[in-house]
């Protein structure tokens, strides 16, 4: 701990850390985003913590500044309570809300200038109905003055399926309605979006979520088994489109370019970008030069991971996959 931090600690004075809190449902990659975005970040000159808030997430790529399976588990949990696997991880976050100074005293150790990144559980319902999370979000930005973004982060595979793009979508809103903090919505693993076959809409369909009556002849198709339900799909679009809050980002974790993109965003969420804690911050300098275009940026990864038009071969998706995790930005120091 540095004299400078000990000496504002003394006085009372604290900054204000940044972090992103990374939510989503089982699956979607939030642990390897966290291990990604915590190389990226260090790659650029920032000091980065990542805090496991998964009582379940018993391996992990990085190694956590803060885990909460010190402070509980759910194998434990399970073994003397006899509950299962989804009540075990809602009692371990009920758990961590009542011995939330815990986390706090964690946290106040780390130095000041730390970016903060949540590895949260899988239990979707912890974010749409919930209170715990929602709870201990909410005492760590007011008590611990954090200024955090949550990102939900989506497998991009649902947009194969028109239902399970629906329900990834009616997840987004209420997670976004609940937890109310900036929020950012991402399509993870954007590089095997069409793993699973070619889309019906061009991507830009599905991160700027547009028109969804176009996906109600595909709701009911009598194969997709929600043809008896035309009337109630019809009112879920409309409730979507009533709202018009949830907007995807692609996201492909190895790729540096993709990830610069999202962080942009993220860093003009939670206000790093207008006052982040490093010397000479120029930053938000920056931010009138660069023009955020989503619908370009839509085409590009569309231009580059679709097989529809832009067929590409083996030697060279085998290439671009071996850049995986392998973040070195000299040559684009200036640019960031």
């Amino acid at each position: 701990i540095g004299k400078q931090w000990y000496q504002r600690r003394v006085r009372g004075e604290r900054e204000m850390p940044f972090g992103q809190v990374v939510v989503g449902p089982p699956g979607s990659g939030k642990t390897v985003y966290c291990n990604g975005m915590g190389q990226f970040m260090t790659a650029l000159g920032r000091k980065v913590s990542i805090v496991n808030l998964d009582p379940a997430n018993y391996i992990t790529p990085y190694t956590p500044t803060i885990d909460i399976r010190t402070l509980v588990s759910l194998e434990d949990v399970m073994e003397n309570t006899e509950l299962g696997p989804n009540g075990g991880l809602v009692y371990c976050i009920e758990y961590l809300e009542k011995n939330l100074d815990w986390l706090i005293e964690q946290l106040d150790v780390l130095p000041y200038d730390h970016y903060l990144l949540f590895d949260c559980p899988g239990q979707i319902e912890l974010y749409t109905h919930h209170q715990s999370m929602r709870n201990i979000l909410e005492k760590l930005q007011q008590k611990g003055k954090y200024r955090l973004t949550t990102l939900f982060l989506v497998d991009s595979f649902y947009c194969s399926s028109a239902s399970n793009y629906i329900s990834s979508v009616l997840l987004a809103l209420s997670s976004m309605l609940r937890l109310e903090m900036p929020h950012i919505n991402v399509l993870s693993k954007i590089d095997l979006i069409e793993q699973h076959g070619e889309l019906d809409f061009n991507l830009d369909f599905y991160t700027e979520v547009q028109d969804l009556s176009y996906m109600i002849p595909f709701l009911s198709d009598p194969n997709s088994g929600m043809s008896q339900f035309g009337k109630l799909n019809k009112a879920i679009c409309g409730l979507i489109e009533d709202f018009s809050l949830v907007g995807f980002i692609p996201l492909n974790i190895n790729d540096k370019e993709s990830v610069t993109k999202l962080l942009r965003k993220i860093d003009k969420s939670n206000g790093y970008v207008y006052g982040a804690l490093e010397k000479e911050n120029t930053s938000i300098m920056e931010v009138s030069e660069y023009n955020d275009l989503d619908y370009t940026n839509s085409l590009e990864v569309q231009e580059r991971y679709f097989r529809k038009g832009n067929d590409i071969s083996d030697d060279e998706e085998d290439e671009g996959n071996n850049e995986s995790l392998n973040f070195d930005l000299n040559e684009e120091e200036d640019e960031t």
